[in-house]
């Protein structure tokens, strides 16, 4: 059953009325990876970075710990074979329409991206269209990174249908999630390149540098994703846990202040 806050609620309803233009925001939380302060640092980090009335929706399968002005909303429903029942594909659940109360053009982040700078563009940049961040490792392939994208609630619902139909199909076709999504939107639209930033591929100085150099922010960077590891809490500290002693003969990282300043 969904938990929707009273104060959001009344917010929410000011601009059903009219009385603003709400942007709205979500992000998904499940399972044990990320507790419930991920959210609302997330939260914080938005309400810092935007000047335009804005909420947060959080679908989650646990929303307690969450802040009472996140609307907190169960994970919406999704076909999905047990062994990725946990991984990044339940993410196209957001496809599916109706989906909550949202309509419009509506953001997704991620829940361990840092938020550097004003997130109102977002909202601006070529409205109406399936905007993402183009990704990082594959640069001209036309694939989307979606730790943060802008879709229209109600287009492109053949993503949800398709894989809802018949998921094993899509998994054997499509290694990740993003990839699927990217092979089915005709008219792909990439954020401008130094909003998004991927902190291990874009700005982790090269090895062996990064053994003496603190990761860099450049200037004009507006969110920070952290795709596996390091996590925000473990890069802010010099922390990258390695899953073998080799490893850490390259997988390194100096203390981040700049995640300390904005991270919070």
């Amino acid at each position: 059953m969904a938990i929707v806050y009273a104060r959001s609620e009344r917010r929410t309803r000011c601009a059903k009325q009219g009385m603003f233009e709400m942007q709205t925001i979500v992000c998904m939380k499940w399972g044990t990876r990320y507790p419930a302060e991920y959210t609302n640092r997330l939260w914080s980090m938005i309400k810092r970075n935007t000047t335009r009335p804005t909420r947060l929706v959080c679908f989650t399968d646990d929303g307690n710990g969450i802040s009472e002005d996140v609307i907190v909303q169960p994970l919406p429903s999704i076909n999905l074979p047990e062994r990725v029942m946990w991984l990044p594909w339940r993410k196209l659940s957001m496809w599916q329409a109706p989906l909550a109360d949202l309509s419009g053009d509506v953001l997704y982040l991620d829940l361990d991206v840092v938020i550097t700078g004003s997130l109102d563009p977002f909202f601006d940049y070529k409205p109406g269209s399936f905007c993402v961040a183009e990704n990082w490792t594959q640069p001209g392939s036309g694939i989307g990174n979606t730790s943060i994208y802008r879709w229209h609630v109600g287009q492109h619902t053949n993503i949800f249908e398709q894989f809802n139909a018949d998921p094993e199909t899509v998994l054997r076709n499509y290694r990740i999630e993003q990839q699927y999504i990217s092979a089915l939107v005709d008219e792909m639209q990439f954020w401008p390149s130094e909003w998004c930033v991927s902190f291990k591929h874009t700005l982790m100085p090269k090895w062996p540098m990064n053994f003496f150099k603190s990761v860099p922010l450049p200037e004009g960077t507006k969110v920070v994703a952290f795709t596996g590891k390091p996590d925000p809490d473990e890069a802010e500290i010099g922390k990258w846990p390695v899953s073998s002693p080799w490893k850490r003969l390259y997988k390194h990282v100096k203390p981040t202040p700049w995640i300390t300043e904005h991270w919070r």
